[in-house]
């Protein structure tokens, strides 16, 4: 009894220690302590040790905390739920699955902690994901935890990743009490599958929500595009007097960026800062897209800036940012700043400095970029980057090499898209360039292609170059498959409300009103041009 005493007065005095760890020389110094206090026979004692180690996403931490589990002769349960975390933390599912069977092998059985991080091994297997995730799940069943709230989240989780709401309903309908976790899992699953309705349905219906209820939502809506909506649930948000996390900011700055609600983003940025998200790196990217798609390049280039650790997302998000504003050159530097500090480029980094390139028709620096990106980075082009070279090199007007790059480097039109074909067709329209354009043209009819876009600029290639029978058969083309060109929109921000305005949309409450301003607006210019003729 003395001696259980004393083992769980040194074990919450070493507790207090390991929370203070930072290096793995401190971590040593701790587990030699145990050793020498011939504590490590006891599971318990070693148990926090191991804990630390193993979740502390420190990749040396995890390392030691393996040998540890490697040489003991005293395990239990809690040691086992711990690693199988940290395989998870680590990216290495196959590792904790294997740790969990280990574990049954050891005799001991599975506990409410251990099911949640062994599901989420399943979420990241890649393809068999669904497979093993259904045998866990029957480990749940038998086990007897296909109730448990965090469990049944966990699965939910699981089915809807792999686009099986069914399952992931039954699996919600049969529980007695749902709590908010289950609530949320479930709107967040149908957000992830772009299921609105049902996502929004079954958020009214919770009879209690948190922060991360309503971030779950606004995540939905933002995936669909629906910013305006975003930002309405917001202001509910608060009207409801939820405090918003930092997930709630992201949403709320992704909706903004794409409104151009500056005012609404200014005022994001300072309650950030003033809860000290600000230091968050997902979030201060949020703000240098916002800043960069708000026109305000000098604010998003300072917030940059003041991120302390910059992953391959902040580099990115500036990089595109100068881009759009304008500044190739400021984005090839910013490219190269990235690779002199380390960080890998990635797809999306390729896509925002091909993008600039072609702004700028830097068509050299783009073609060089390009070659490099498997050679010097390992980054193999896809569909988006082969569209920015063929859109590179056509508005440079190289009408006749970018039909030879689709030819020969991408295997011709039909492994292209609608930015493809839209870059070539509408270059052929700027430089005149009918030749070419026909032949386009021809081959996305023989492919029996259906883009509207590609079919417009087609009709106005031939009518601008005078052959009106191609283009009347265009525009017949057009009428029998029923084909309408997206209307365009417009967004303006008046005193922290966001407008929305579609071309021909009429649906507007003071529609009247803007159409009989924007006829005096239009009367006063044609009065003033008169006078000034």
């Amino acid at each position: 009894m003395i001696r259980k005493g004393v083992i769980n007065y040194q074990s919450n005095s070493l507790l207090s220690f390991l929370k203070k760890c930072r290096t793995l020389n401190q971590l040593k110094q701790i587990h030699a302590h145990l050793l020498k206090s011939h504590l490590p026979g006891n599971p318990f004692a070693i148990g926090r040790l191991l804990s630390l180690a193993a979740t502390s996403n420190n990749p040396s931490f995890f390392s030691h905390a393996c040998l540890i589990f490697q040489n003991l002769s005293h395990r239990n349960i809690f040691i086992y739920n711990s690693m199988i975390r940290g395989y998870v933390l680590s990216q290495a599912p196959v590792r904790a699955i294997l740790c969990y069977l280990n574990m049954l092998n050891y005799g001991f059985s599975a506990n409410n902690y251990t099911f949640p991080p062994l599901i989420m091994a399943c979420n990241i297997l890649g393809s068999t994901s669904k497979l093993i995730g259904c045998l866990v799940h029957a480990h749940v069943v038998t086990s007897g935890f296909d109730e448990d709230p965090f469990v049944v989240s966990a699965l939910i989780e699981l089915y809807s990743l792999n686009y099986d709401m069914g399952t992931a309903r039954t699996l919600f309908d049969r529980i007695p009490k749902r709590d908010v976790v289950l609530w949320t899992a479930m709107v967040d699953g149908y957000g992830k599958m772009g299921d609105i309705e049902n996502a929004r349905t079954l958020f009214e219906e919770m009879p209690e929500r948190n922060a991360i209820s309503w971030s779950a939502i606004m995540a939905a809506y933002s995936r669909v595009g629906d910013f305006k909506e975003v930002l309405c649930l917001f202001r509910r948000m608060q009207e409801a007097g939820i405090k918003p996390n930092e997930s709630v900011l992201v949403s709320i700055l992704t909706a903004c960026a794409n409104l151009g609600a500056l005012a609404q983003g200014l005022w994001i940025h300072s309650y950030a800062k003033l809860c000290s998200f600000d230091s968050n790196t997902i979030l201060a990217t949020a703000l240098v897209d916002m800043y960069s798609k708000c026109g305000c390049v000098d604010s998003a280039l300072s917030t940059f800036h003041g991120i302390p650790s910059k992953d391959a997302g902040a580099w990115n998000a500036m990089i595109s940012g100068v881009a759009m504003n304008g500044d190739a050159r400021k984005s090839l530097e910013l490219f190269n700043d990235m690779v002199s500090n380390g960080t890998q480029p990635t797809e999306t980094t390729f896509v925002a400095v091909l993008t600039a390139c072609t702004h700028a028709r830097l068509v050299k620096e783009g073609l060089k970029l390009f070659e490099q990106m498997s050679s010097n980075y390992g980054v193999e082009p896809q569909l988006e980057h082969y569209g920015c070279l063929v859109d590179l090199m056509a508005r440079a007007g190289m009408l006749t090499e970018a039909e030879k790059f689709i030819e020969e480097k991408m295997g011709g039109l039909g492994r292209g898209d609608a930015n493809v074909w839209g870059a070539l067709l509408g270059a052929c329209r700027t430089y005149g360039n009918i030749e070419v354009g026909n032949r386009v043209w021809r081959k996305l009819t023989d492919m029996g292609v259906a883009d509207c876009g590609s079919h417009v600029l087609s009709y106005n290639l031939y009518k601008e170059s005078g052959r009106d029978m191609e283009a009347k058969r265009v525009r017949r083309l057009i009428s029998e498959a029923g084909m309408k060109k997206k209307p365009g929109c417009s967004i303006i921000e008046v005193d922290g409300a966001v407008e929305v305005f579609l071309a021909g949309d009429l649906s507007h409450s003071q529609a009247p009103e803007i159409c009989r301003t924007l006829d005096s607006l239009f009367n006063i210019g044609s009065l003033e041009n008169y006078n000034g003729a």
